[in-house]
């Protein structure tokens, strides 16, 4: 599941140490079209904006009930200029709507045992 699947949320979790509820993008693409993954990714915040304020997410996932939602975007590669203009006006708009919002670059560092 990732970016490309528009009507797919692809993860969601309790984050532990804020009690919010995380729904998870995960956006492997690359920027060299920016415009049309903005698009794509315009698509998918809006799928889990339907999700969320329908109550399918509370429906599908009892453990939501009474948390803050919060969209988290994982980029697999780091977004261009106009993709952090997009999404700063993202995040104005979702947390207008009450959610949390945040992006962060994929870490590939490797965990030790």
């Amino acid at each position: 599941m990732a970016i490309d699947q528009p009507t797919v949320v692809d993860i969601i979790g309790v984050e532990s140490t804020t009690g919010e509820v995380v729904l998870t993008i995960s956006d492997h693409l690359d920027w060299n079209d920016s415009y049309q993954h903005q698009q794509m990714l315009q698509d998918k915040l809006n799928t889990y904006l339907a999700f969320i304020e329908s109550g399918e997410l509370c429906e599908k996932y009892p453990n939501a009930k009474g948390r803050r939602p919060r969209i988290d975007v994982v980029f697999r590669h780091k977004p261009d200029a106009e993709a952090y203009m997009f999404l700063s006006k993202a995040k104005s708009i979702v947390e207008k709507a009450g959610y949390g919002f945040r992006f962060e670059l994929f870490s590939a560092t490797p965990l030790e045992i």
